[in-house]
């Protein structure tokens, strides 16, 4: 092939490149090596923990034979991305961490076969930070992944292994996991899509776990189409979806929170969103959601304190002859280590009595300040900045700069993205544009739980007014 013809084929997206291939325009065979080869001449990036490159071919090969079968799969021959905490039989499921290195499941996470069952290869399993507990993907077990933007920068995490391969144009699609932003945050700093579920809006068997309470998993492409695609396969639905019309549409603007002390360079990305938003008829409310800080504070102590017993339970089905303790004792990264030793196991670790109480009222309370805000301001979604600020250089995973300031990254990173989870609420980041020095910025819509549909029909019609982001600077084939 040609390089233009090349990049054209690396810059379909799958549902693009499910049509092709379906119509006999496009060999499966063909799409397959385009992606390796991709993956190959992008391997600075350190996406994958494991890549599939054998196997992928010789399924691509099966899928050009059987192409005369009428009503193929829904994702027949489409290669996909998995993060590697969720389960494949066909790969190890490393979470990222030594202890987990030789894990081999005996089943797909149940998210993984749906995908299977329709048709879809496994193209590889993505890196990831390690044991899904950080938002930089600077795994001391694995080494960084870095951001196609800008090699020297951080992907974002926990997903950034899913983000980095999709925005180098190694993969259309692939699912990550969020607990505290792990889609969102990713999707953002490499400019792509990337969708939080509803709790419990997929199956959470088969994947390594954080937090029960606020783990999801997620699907992560270039295009909102393609969102669509992977949620309509792994919750079998056959709804009609169509872009939701922006003229009249109401979109809450909580500055009060969620736009304070934007990144100089950020903020005027934002700023051009909202403006054009307005331009084409959306009617942006400007109403702060009261007391969010607070409320949503208890998001970090869920996690530290259902890690150890979800892990434990894990492990207990998945691989009984290990331990939580002894995963912990192997862990590579000194700030994953502290999380556990210091907030989940040491003097900062939650109490039974406090988590019994957060339960039964701080969470109720977070839920209803989230129901009042979208029933009493009659907004469909809340708009605002992903992430505060862009990509970071690797390697700052304690502090990092803001406008001048010295910051703490996590919590800096987290901010935007932690408030909706505990509340169970679905959230989408889309990109809106570049910083002047070139990194992606993203928005973020959140709606009303188990309305995800909604939220990603509110999301196609936004995309339409901001496109894609102009693919980054990185090899083609």
């Amino acid at each position: 092939m040609t390089e233009g013809s090349t990049r054209e084929l690396l810059e379909l997206s799958a549902t693009e490149a499910l049509r092709l291939m379906r119509a006999g325009e496009l060999s499966y065979e063909h799409y397959a090596e385009a992606l390796l080869a991709q993956c190959a001449g992008n391997s600075v990036l350190n996406a994958f923990i494991w890549l599939n490159s054998d196997r992928l071919l010789e399924a691509a090969r099966a899928c050009d034979t059987e192409r005369s079968k009428k009503d193929p799969a829904a994702l027949r021959g489409l290669p996909i991305v998995l993060k590697d905490n969720i389960d494949t039989q066909q790969a190890p499921t490393t979470a990222g961490t030594p202890a987990l290195r030789a894990h081999r499941p005996r089943a797909d996470a149940t998210v993984a076969a749906a995908l299977f069952s329709a048709g879809a290869l496994l193209l590889g399993k993505t890196n990831m930070h390690e044991l899904a507990f950080g938002i930089t993907s600077n795994n001391a077990a694995f080494g960084s992944v870095r951001n196609p933007y800008d090699t020297a920068m951080i992907p974002g995490g926990s997903s950034g292994g899913t983000a980095a391969a999709i925005a180098a144009r190694m993969c259309p699609a692939g699912l990550g996991t969020d607990t505290g932003g792990s889609v969102r945050i990713p999707a953002a700093l490499c400019g792509i899509v990337g969708l939080r579920t509803s709790a419990g809006r997929y199956s959470l068997q088969g994947v390594v776990p954080l937090s029960h309470t606020r783990d999801t998993v997620g699907p992560m492409a270039r295009r909102i189409a393609d969102l669509v695609l992977l949620d309509d396969v792994i919750t079998g639905g056959v709804e009609d979806f169509r872009p939701a019309k922006l003229k009249g549409l109401r979109l809450g603007v909580p500055r009060g929170y969620f736009y304070e002390n934007l990144d100089a360079e950020l903020a005027p990305v934002i700023d051009d969103a909202l403006r054009r938003l307005r331009q084409e008829g959306c009617v942006l409310v400007d109403v702060d959601l009261p007391d969010i800080e607070t409320l949503s504070a208890i998001s970090g102590r869920l996690s530290y304190y259902e890690c150890l017993a979800d892990l434990s339970n894990y492990l207990a089905e998945h691989h009984p002859t290990l331990t939580a303790a002894q995963v912990i004792r192997q862990i590579a990264g000194a700030d994953v280590r502290e999380l556990y030793e210091v907030y989940a196991l040491g003097p900062e670790a939650p109490t039974s009595d406090w988590y019994r109480h957060a339960m039964a009222h701080d969470r109720p309370a977070l839920q209803a300040a989230y129901r009042d805000y979208f029933r009493n301001n009659e907004v469909a979604a809340m708009a605002f900045p992903t992430t505060v600020l862009p990509a970071r250089p690797i390697g700052e995973d304690v502090e990092v700069q803001l406008n001048g300031r010295t910051v703490p990254t996590f919590m800096t990173y987290v901010r935007n993205t932690r408030p909706a989870t505990a509340a169970g609420l679905p959230g989408l980041s889309l990109p809106v544009g570049l910083t002047a020095s070139g990194l992606p910025v993203g928005l973020e819509l959140d709606a009303p739980a188990g309305l995800d549909r909604q939220l990603l029909a509110i999301g196609a019609a936004v995309e339409n007014v901001f496109g894609g982001l102009a693919a980054p600077r990185i090899p083609y084939g």
